[in-house]
């Protein structure tokens, strides 16, 4: 029997925004072709919105099913992989000749194997507090806002080209880092009671980014980017510490 149309209705309603997410990150590869890159890098950013949505509302009604993960990795891929690559490789890296297409797709290449990673450790759907290793929607964030708002002229001399570089390596390897990332926070009663200073915090930032027409999201972003990576190491260093107790008591010797 062939389930009612509104529970159709229902489970195709996230789907639909995973699609958006997908054709806002397609939309934007075609705006970086056109040279329109601000408004490419605007589709990047409505992607990212589409792909907090379609989370939360499969979540919300209570869809969330294996299909849509993997629709949802796809999309990301091209939205958050491909198209901030491109992005880069135009307003960049294309000076560089061949070396450019390859420093431009480590990116998508990362992004491919941070995606890869979480669709096969995933044990549940529920919602997460945190991620291992960046989220690729942040990383395309941070590189779009750097080269449209910070660096949009094309590299004047070789020497230039080390800033970019460096931060195309830099959130690469934090994809595929270990690093634990805090969530975007969600906005109900039971969260906003339990997160007060994280809710604050990203309140103010969008704020913030909003003010400024979207100047202030790449620094804001380096600092999420970089900020994790001290407390990844003191709670490495405060596990190691706690499991050394252990240790020592099993022992006898505390």
């Amino acid at each position: 029997m062939s389930a009612p149309p509104m529970q159709l209705f229902r489970q195709l309603v996230p789907h639909l925004f995973t699609l958006a997410n997908l054709f806002a990150g397609f939309y934007g590869l075609v705006m970086v072709a056109r040279g329109e890159f601000l408004a490419g890098f605007g589709f990047i950013v409505l992607a990212a919105l589409f792909d907090m949505l379609d989370g939360i509302l499969s979540r919300w009604i209570g869809v969330a099913s294996e299909f849509g993960v993997e629709l949802d990795s796809l999309a990301d891929l091209v939205s958050f992989g491909v198209a901030p690559a491109y992005l880069l490789y135009a307003v960049h890296f294309h000076q560089l000749g061949e070396p450019g297409i390859l420093l431009s797709a480590i990116p998508a290449l990362a992004g491919a194997l941070r995606l890869a990673r979480f669709n096969v450790q995933l044990t549940s759907l529920a919602d997460k507090s945190s991620y291992t290793g960046l989220p690729i929607p942040a990383a395309a964030l941070t590189l779009g806002s750097y080269a449209v708002f910070y660096h949009p002229l094309p590299l004047a001399s070789p020497w230039e080209s080390l800033a970019p570089i460096g931060l195309t390596v830099l959130l690469a390897g934090m994809m595929l880092s270990r690093v634990q990332y805090p969530n975007v926070p969600r906005y109900t009663r039971r969260y906003i009671r339990q997160h007060p200073v994280e809710t604050i915090v990203f309140s103010l930032g969008v704020l913030v980014v909003v003010v400024t027409m979207g100047k202030a999201l790449f620094p804001l972003l380096l600092v999420y980017v970089v900020g994790a990576i001290p407390r990844h190491l003191l709670r490495r260093r405060a596990e190691r510490a706690r499991r050394r107790i252990e240790e020592l008591d099993t022992e006898g010797l505390l």
